[in-house]
């Protein structure tokens, strides 16, 4: 693929975007392939080394705040005319009630998994802070004289902090893949923003 055609892609891509935001982002890639061409790497191969126009696309809008999306789409490409201003104020106790439950669903679904991974570790800490309160109970009873108990609080304590540790790095597993949900849910709300 040459640069034209994969700068043609991109744009595609890329539609639906603030047009300076596009132009920013096509001269970036552009400059990039130039460069590469400078170093002595024949245009098809320069091309052929960066990734595709979609994975560049997904990454641009990702690193796009939405805000900025959302201004950028409700912008009017024309004066709006009267009998649409009319129509927008009727149709409001429709429309924005609408919109609103979009929003605050869409801000429920994302809050809901980062409290998944805050309520992942918080089970971690308690299975720890058992560990330890296990130990310190063990310590008490050795010096109250209760020596039969402290064999007991030991063990406790070294299950809990055993299972601790194998749930921190299950947790961790698991808040990676809770992560790329979040940023993919993200990116997904930004598409049908965009593309709508």
């Amino acid at each position: 693929m040459d640069k034209q055609t994969f700068l043609t892609s991109l744009r595609e891509q890329l539609h639906g975007l603030p047009q300076s935001d596009i132009d920013k982002s096509l001269e970036y890639y552009s400059e990039m392939i130039d460069d590469r061409i400078e170093d002595g790497v024949s245009e098809e191969e320069a091309v052929a080394a960066m990734e595709t126009s979609e994975e560049i696309a997904q990454q641009i809008l990702l690193d796009m705040p939405l805000t900025k999306v959302v201004k950028a789409k409700a912008r009017p490409t024309r004066p709006l005319a009267v009998w649409e201003i009319i129509l927008l104020i009727v149709g409001s106790p429709v429309w924005v009630p609408l919109l609103f439950a979009f929003v605050l669903t869409f801000f429920a679904i994302y809050l809901t998994i980062w409290i998944m991974i805050a309520a992942l570790y918080a089970v971690n800490l308690a299975f720890v802070l058992c560990g330890v309160a296990a130990w310190v109970q063990s310590g008490i009873a050795l010096f109250t004289g209760i020596n039969l108990q402290v064999p007991f609080y030991i063990g406790v304590g070294l299950i809990s902090l055993g299972v601790g540790v194998l749930l921190f790095f299950a947790f961790n597993a698991l808040s990676v893949r809770l992560v790329s949900l979040s940023r993919q849910f993200v990116l997904w709300a930004k598409k049908r923003f965009v593309r709508g």
